[in-house]
């Protein structure tokens, strides 16, 4: 992928960067949508999360979203003599 541009921002003592105007232009980045940030080896990446691809959507699911679905009674029992 060919890269367009290139900023640098700074991180707040909460973690926090904010995204430059002209960037947020791009498809995707509007206020109050959600976005993806998917965690390489080397690189981290800012995705809007319609541009996630299928194979990485099962880690969007959270811990307590799986838990909801999986601790039930009926799972415990199917699962109880492996």
């Amino acid at each position: 992928m060919k890269t367009l541009e290139m900023k640098t921002v700074k991180i707040t003592g909460k973690g926090q960067i904010a995204i430059p105007r002209d960037i947020r232009k791009h498809k995707g980045f509007e206020e109050g949508s959600k976005i993806c940030i998917i965690v390489y080896g080397d690189r981290i990446e800012l995705r809007p999360i319609e541009q996630v691809d299928e194979k990485l959507s099962t880690a969007l699911a959270s811990e307590k979203v799986l838990s909801r679905d999986w601790d039930s009674k009926e799972e415990e029992e199917a699962w109880k003599d492996l």
